[in-house]
């Protein structure tokens, strides 16, 4: 029974009741005890909006304590009056929706405001319905340690860069650019140099075949635009993920010359590539429970490894392969869901080892690791943070808040610090194995990648056009 304490002398005789259920029945007894009074409420319980649809967001791409951010909502009822509640208490006074269905709150952020993902309730009345938003407040850290880091950027493109490989066969970086909406016209596959990120060769993907839109019309299919890249060297190849029309496509990696375009539809949504060359396979994330596996001496597919979700209950959904992280030394490929799971693959076997759900991270996209401490880095844009776990056992170790929306995270064995991409604060921050933060500064605009180098890591950044930052490449190299 545990650790059990003498109760009073009662109407019941004497007797042990367990510690944790003493004060349970004293509460009882005290409510039984007070005097009867009748419920009040000041509700009218008027009618109820049946048909809701609204939708309601913050208006900023990136909010930080003290900031004025607007909560923007739309397809409620015109003439329904919406008031913004949290922590029990109104932001702001109610306003009325417009003709159109919409409505516009500013809403000021404490400047003690926690980092995290605070739940508003959207409260309308008129007729009644009511939603929770969940208003993410980023961290904002302080630039430090950049003397410990030599930068080294180079403009590649006005911008849309997506991913880099680094080959040490041909020392070389190769790096992936897509810009635009459907179809896609501007895509480009480049190789540099390594050292000095000088351009030494660029292609434009083929011509895709034309598509259907809703209506069932043909419409122009754009280039093959290329996402994800992985090398590889055993064979000089390069593997680039073609997301648009579901596919990928295999180039050399000498000059660039297309080796295999596979049609559309060969690969549901594909993401991400990596490689083992020494067992010729090439992995493919989906955003779905699917990686899908290539030959890379036939270039055709060899297989697909299915995970299952570990989560369970109503706000469960299946397992979406997001980055992956392949150890060579021991076969081992590690896929994260934006589910915040881990998925422990044997590559040979293409058997799922294992799957862990990380405590506490939401919406993880990156995942890195850390052979000579076990460790994988997983980070998370809706949490706002890199979760350092144990390969092996799944357990968390530490939790660092690393910037607003962390997309990517490589880990560099030579400096033994893993560095992770911001991508909606723009920022750079590395740290150990530990979870500090050794450094932190920024970047160009919407850093989407990182990449490990033969010395040092790259960073590719997307951002708009008109921005003289957009489109670069930056190598960093630990002092």
């Amino acid at each position: 029974m545990g650790v059990v304490v003498a109760a009073a002398l009662s109407a019941c005789g004497s007797q042990t009741v367990p510690v944790a259920q003493a004060p349970q029945q004293a509460q009882v007894a005290a409510l039984q005890a007070a005097p009867t009074e009748q419920p009040r409420t000041l509700a009218q319980f008027a009618a109820v909006d049946n048909r809701f649809t609204g939708q309601a967001r913050a208006g900023a791409p990136v909010v930080y304590a003290g900031d004025v951010v607007p909560i923007n909502g739309s397809q409620f009822t015109p003439g329904q009056m919406v008031t913004l509640i949290y922590e029990g208490q109104p932001l702001a006074a109610p306003v009325t929706v417009d003709a159109q269905g919409k409505f516009s709150v500013p809403v000021q952020i404490p400047a003690q405001a926690q980092p995290g993902r605070h739940p508003v309730v959207v409260s309308a009345t008129g007729p009644n319905a009511a939603m929770v938003v969940a208003l993410k407040v980023s961290p904002k850290l302080a630039a430090s340690g950049q003397e410990r880091f030599a930068l080294q950027s180079a403009k590649v493109a006005e911008g849309g860069l997506y991913q880099s490989a680094y080959s040490a066969k041909s020392g070389a970086v190769f790096v992936t650019r897509a810009a635009g909406r459907p179809p896609v016209a501007q895509s480009e596959l480049v190789k540099l140099d390594a050292q000095s990120l000088q351009v030494l060769a660029r292609i434009t993907p083929a011509q895709a075949p034309e598509r259907k839109d809703r209506e069932g019309k043909m419409q122009p299919g754009g280039v093959f635009a290329v996402y994800g890249v992985g090398v590889d060297d055993a064979r000089g190849t390069v593997w680039v993920s073609n997301t648009r029309q579901n596919t990928v496509a295999v180039y050399r990696q000498s000059d660039l010359r297309l080796l295999k375009q596979l049609p559309p539809q060969s690969v549901g949504h594909p993401r991400d590539v990596v490689i083992d060359g020494r067992l010729g396979k090439a992995f493919v994330s989906t955003v779905s429970p699917k990686i899908e596996v290539f030959d890379t001496r036939t270039m055709q597919k060899a297989g697909t490894i299915e995970i299952q979700s570990t989560l369970r209950g109503a706000a469960a959904r299946g397992f979406a392969s997001m980055s992956l992280a392949l150890d060579a030394a021991s076969g081992k490929l590690f896929a994260v869901s934006s589910t915040g799971e881990v998925a422990v693959i044997d590559a040979k076997s293409q058997r799922v080892e294992r799957v862990f759900a990380i405590e506490g991270v939401t919406g993880s996209s990156g995942v890195a690791y850390d052979a000579r401490s076990g460790r994988l880095f997983v980070a998370s844009q809706g949490s706002d943070d890199v979760a350092i776990v144990d390969a092996a056992t799944g357990r968390l170790l530490h939790r660092a808040l690393v910037g607003a929306s962390p997309l990517n995270v490589a880990f560099d064995p030579a400096s033994g610090l893993a560095y992770v991409v911001n991508r909606a604060g723009s920022t750079i921050a590395a740290l150990n194995a530990e979870g500090q933060v050794v450094g932190n500064w920024a970047s160009g605009p919407q850093p989407n990648h990182i990449s490990v180098g033969g010395q040092g890591v790259y960073v590719v950044n997307s951002g708009p056009a008109s921005h003289p930052d957009s489109g670069q490449i930056t190598r960093i190299q630990a002092r």
